[in-house]
């Protein structure tokens, strides 16, 4: 695996996307995130590990398309984001869910 500026990683991935789907997503330990545009598979694969200590086993990424958003007579777009499902390895669902949900 490419070796990639620690600094950096954290930065790639803005938060967690918590909705229905994601959710039944969670029982498969597959998590979804927000991330930049421009992060690739391995930069979001390394983001994840360093961040949660935890094996990812996969990474799969959507790039949402624009969508128009019009006020009167002004016509303009909302922000494209990229959405990153990353399935981990058994045994690491405890530490991602501390981490993300600590009160549950």
């Amino acid at each position: 695996m490419p070796r990639f500026d620690p600094r950096n990683l954290p930065d790639l991935v803005r938060r967690p996307i918590v909705t229905e789907k994601a959710t039944i997503q969670m029982e498969q330990n597959k998590y979804t995130f927000e991330v930049v545009p421009k992060a690739t598979k391995t930069q979001i694969k390394a983001a994840i590990e360093s961040l949660f200590d935890v094996k990812v086993i996969k990474v799969n990424t959507a790039l949402q398309p624009r969508k128009k958003k019009r006020v009167g007579r002004f016509i303009g777009f909302k922000p494209q984001f990229k959405r990153a499902i990353v399935t981990l390895a058994s045994g690491d669902e405890n530490k991602i869910r501390q981490a993300l949900f600590p009160d549950v």
